[in-house]
């Protein structure tokens, strides 16, 4: 296994300390192998989360170009923004 000289601040290393001192983890390259798996997790969705939100942003903009949108003057911003929220058995509860 490759291995990687590191530094961590004094907060972090406590806290890996803790971590192993509980018994959470057997050691501290299991606990920081544990924090890069979860940063890459991380990184996986954000990388989701933004494609659809490009999509979106696509649809909108085309919809933009076929001239299919409603415009709100400053006064009915707030009712119709109030209305793009989701009832609350929408959410399903």
């Amino acid at each position: 296994m490759p291995t990687r000289n590191i530094s961590l601040t004094r907060e972090q290393d406590q806290f890996v300390a803790s971590l192993v001192e509980t018994g959470e983890y057997q050691n501290a390259s299991e606990a920081i192998r544990d924090a890069l798996r979860a940063l890459r997790q991380r990184r996986e969705e954000e990388a989701l989360k933004l494609d659809a939100l490009r999509a979106l942003i696509d649809v909108g903009l085309d919809d933009l170009d076929r001239g299919d949108f409603d415009e709100i003057d400053d006064a009915g911003l707030e009712g119709y923004l109030k209305g793009l929220r989701p009832k609350p058995d929408q959410r399903g509860r």
